[in-house]
């Protein structure tokens, strides 16, 4: 039997989702947590990878068990024995032929910028005070959609077979009303960049997001964004930005994966 595993995780004590041979990683730590309370070899199948430093706040994965287990149960237990910064969302029984990544029909992730210090966003937001257009970012963003090939924003050297990916949504917005901003006269934004495609080639949404900052710096002009993609140079692109702003935040899959009512409403961590 296959089960999908909902879960969270703060990324900043891991070197990534995927098993490391010398770095604690998500992956390792959920594997070991699970498969101590099943008693037994349990390995768990990712959505994806996530580098050292990103988040998740929904991450998904699969694993495969003889027996039936009682989901809710089981998230309670795990999310008693696994560390504060890793959190059990849900657990659903979904079919046999279903796959944490191959099932996939896209992924969101969401990275966030500030524009002055705020001492409670500084591990999860990039701080960048220099005024920036997010009219021109936006604009830019849209020319996102005109493309497949993403070499410019992929990392170099990957094992991917290609590097095609179909964009379906990215703007940036302002966040409002955040408690966690500062109420002084200085005027802190904290905005909020989202993409969704089908997949994303490794590094790729931090190049994006550092290639716009550049679109609104004034360094470049549309054309130019457009015209970096078009080279299909990782060199031309701009820099990455820093991974701990950068957060999974959706996966979404076909309903009939799903072995009982489709896929599963969120519950609160215990």
């Amino acid at each position: 039997m296959r089960y999908f595993i909902y879960l969270s995780y703060d990324g900043s004590n891991y070197h990534g989702w995927q098993i490391q041979p010398n770095g604690n990683s998500v992956q390792e730590t959920l594997q070991h947590a699970l498969s101590t309370l099943l008693r037994g070899d349990i390995p768990v199948v990712g959505a994806g990878r996530t580098d050292a430093g990103v988040n998740a706040t929904e991450m998904v994965a699969h694993f495969d068990t003889n027996i039936p287990i009682d989901c809710i149960a089981t998230v309670k237990r795990l999310n008693r024995f696994l560390p504060q910064d890793i959190g059990i969302e849900n657990i659903v029984r979904v079919s046999d032929e279903a796959h944490a990544r191959f099932s996939a029909l896209a992924r969101t992730y969401k990275y966030y910028v500030i524009t002055g210090k705020s001492p409670m966003l500084r591990h999860f937001a990039y701080r960048y005070p220099t005024p920036l257009d997010f009219t021109k970012m936006n604009e830019a963003c849209r020319h996102l959609y005109d493309f497949t090939d993403f070499t410019s924003f992929s990392k170099l050297h990957t094992d991917t077979k290609t590097n095609n990916c179909k964009v379906m949504h990215a703007e940036w917005k302002r966040v409002t009303n955040d408690t966690m901003l500062s109420h002084h006269s200085t005027v802190v934004e904290l905005w909020e960049f989202t993409v969704q495609a089908d997949r994303f080639l490794r590094n790729m949404v931090r190049a994006i997001v550092g290639t716009l900052i550049e679109v609104g710096r004034g360094t470049i002009s549309i054309d130019e964004f457009c015209e970096i993609i078009e080279k299909k140079d990782r060199c031309s692109a701009g820099t990455s930005v820093p991974g701990n702003a950068l957060f999974l935040s959706k996966i979404d899959y076909p309903d009939d994966i799903f072995v009982i009512d489709g896929p599963p409403l969120q519950v609160s961590s215990q």
